[in-house]
């Protein structure tokens, strides 16, 4: 079913696409990209807060969700306690090095002890910290995968976020047209009611040539060679991931 709807939604960008026009009038065909930063815990749980929604703005440090910290409040418990003793055991090897009483040996082992107890507290501790979920960025909560009750699997993304600077414009030239086009030109984007004056810099331009793209399937383009092009517009705000876009080269000073 996923496949489907991928295939579908692919497709339906394709016809959108080609409907913009195929480059003859100045333009290239595009589309707006986002670099998501997925937000995911280090070790398996179950949600217990969700704190945002989809849509939400939020700010490098915002709590975004928790997780069940029992266990590693218990391992923090374990290590305290530890650490302890650990403590206890060097402050007497300490005492009786001193007065002669004690051996370097006992005392260099209490030492290690000591150090190796403090680092496992440590290591305990950031494990507790690290099972709520404080946004990396500052940006726009676009997707939430689980919820309050789920278990969250360690390594997978429990919630995806965009930051405005992230986002980005793929476009495509024909491989007789890209000598035009060099890192920092400026270009024009535009879309069906997007606000006007959209501009943005070129960032990236492929080593090497491709086929035309899968989302591009006009007869005319589908023989030729192309070139991905990478924009930066200089208002992200103004568009939206999976947006088609029409990219125009503005004139060099």
């Amino acid at each position: 079913m996923k496949n489907l709807v991928r295939l579908f939604t692919a497709a339906s960008l394709a016809l959108t696409l080609a409907a913009c026009g195929n480059g003859n009038d100045g333009s290239y065909q595009g589309w707006a990209e986002g670099e998501f930063i997925f937000v995911g815990p280090d070790e398996n749980g179950r949600m217990e807060e969700l704190k945002v929604r989809a849509g939400d703005t939020v700010k490098t440090g915002d709590l975004l969700f928790t997780v069940d910290a029992e266990l590693q409040e218990a391992d923090l418990k374990v290590a305290e306690a530890t650490n302890a003793m650990a403590k206890q055991a060097y402050e007497r090897a300490q005492a009786l090095a001193k007065t002669g009483s004690g051996s370097q040996k006992t005392y260099d082992e209490a030492q290690a002890a000591l150090r190796e107890a403090e680092a496992r507290e440590r290591a305990a501790k950031t494990r507790l910290d690290r099972r709520k979920l404080n946004s990396p960025v500052s940006g726009a909560v676009q997707q939430i995968y689980y919820r309050p009750g789920e278990m969250v699997t360690a390594g997978k993304p429990a919630i995806s976020i965009l930051p405005p600077g992230n986002l980005k414009v793929r476009f495509f030239v024909p491989q007789s047209e890209i000598a035009k086009i060099a890192l920092g030109d400026a270009v024009k984007i535009s879309c069906d009611n997007c606000a006007e004056n959209i501009t943005g810099k070129v960032t990236f331009i492929a080593g090497s040539a491709e086929y035309t793209p899968p989302v591009i399937y006009s007869q005319e383009e589908r023989n030729k060679l192309v070139f991905l092009i990478e924009a930066r517009p200089s208002r992200p705000e103004l568009l939206r991931v999976g947006q088609p876009v029409s990219v125009e080269l503005l004139p060099k000073n």
